[in-house]
């Protein structure tokens, strides 16, 4: 099996400011700006925001609400008005579908998409960036493969003509879609999830930015350190980028590239560390349900948190 974290919504150079982080922890994944998509941003709906307003109060109106949004990955079913049948996708093309298909990447690999994330808060009715909160890399999604597709090869059913990779004539030549399974499945370590999604809440599990550190500098298990004999994390094979210390690695990440492969063959390690990054999907679940509840019965959330449940501590000051 092949993991691959995969570099997507908001970043400098698309967006050109972080995702949010809300004070509940919930985490919004920004698409970023397409003018050939045929969705606006104030047509999706996260986390109980419309991403019209969240898009155009972060970037101070560059973005506007009915701006065009590339929304793909495409995880989350309440985002968006969908058809009948319909199942998460993710889009790719030009270099980085070349870096998928030449590491053959397909059926049953799994995606971890990442992302530039900080806290926000709202202020005069609006939302802005914390002052004093940290720039963090963060996964915030999955997809399990069951299909791969062509997109100039066989017909795609209809509830998958509204993506931005299916609009005809607007990709380049190895223009491909994936599409979800309909359930994760995940050898040797039992997990109870659909095939792709959304993390629901800031995790510390989901953190790749080391506390203290700028955004692409990761803290990861030292098992991901490249040793000779097996192939390094895909666009990082300079053993200059990793720093081993103890239980751990630091990791300069690439500032390009969006296709980072791992195989799982030769780092059979990666299995029980994404399990353990995928509980907190299901822990995502406990906390928003918790949070209903306390809204719902007006009691302080801070004080009424079930043991367990992710907290923001991380988030706040220095990191």
């Amino acid at each position: 099996m092949k993991l691959i974290l995969s570099r997507k919504a908001f970043d400098s150079g698309a967006g050109k400011v972080a995702n949010p982080i809300l004070d509940d922890g919930s985490m919004i994944p920004l698409p970023i700006p397409d003018k050939q998509s045929p969705i606006r941003y104030d047509e999706i709906n996260v986390a109980g925001q419309n991403l019209g307003t969240v898009a155009s109060e972060l970037t101070r109106g560059k973005t506007r609400p009915d701006h065009f949004a590339h929304l793909d990955p495409d995880l989350i079913e309440s985002a968006y008005p969908r058809m009948p049948g319909w199942r998460p996708l993710f889009g790719q093309v030009d270099a980085a579908q070349s870096v998928l298909a030449r590491e053959g990447v397909g059926p049953g690999d799994i995606f971890l998409f990442f992302g530039w994330f900080r806290r926000v808060t709202r202020s005069a009715g609006r939302l802005t960036f914390a002052q004093g909160a940290p720039d963090l890399h963060v996964i915030w999604g999955w997809m399990q493969i069951d299909e791969v597709i062509p997109v100039g090869g066989a017909a795609h059913p209809d509830w998958m003509s509204y993506h931005p990779h299916l609009i005809a004539g607007i990709r380049g030549p190895n223009n491909t879609v994936y599409v979800a399974r309909e359930r994760l499945t995940l050898e040797g370590a039992p997990v109870d999830l659909p095939g792709a999604g959304a993390f629901s809440h800031y995790d510390d599990r989901l953190r790749l930015t080391k506390p203290g550190a700028s955004r692409s500098t990761w803290a990861l298990p030292s098992w991901f350190a490249p040793d000779g004999s097996r192939p390094p994390l895909g666009y990082h094979s300079d053993s200059a980028r990793w720093t081993v210390n103890g239980d751990g690695v630091e990791l300069r990440s690439a500032a390009r590239g969006q296709e980072f492969v791992l195989d799982t063959a030769s780092y059979p390690e990666a299995i029980p560390w994404l399990s353990e990054l995928l509980q907190a999907a299901m822990d995502g679940d406990v906390r928003r349900a918790a949070l209903a509840d306390l809204a719902k019965d007006s009691i302080e959330h801070s004080d009424k948190l079930p043991t367990g449940v992710p907290t923001l501590r991380r988030l706040s000051g220095s990191a």
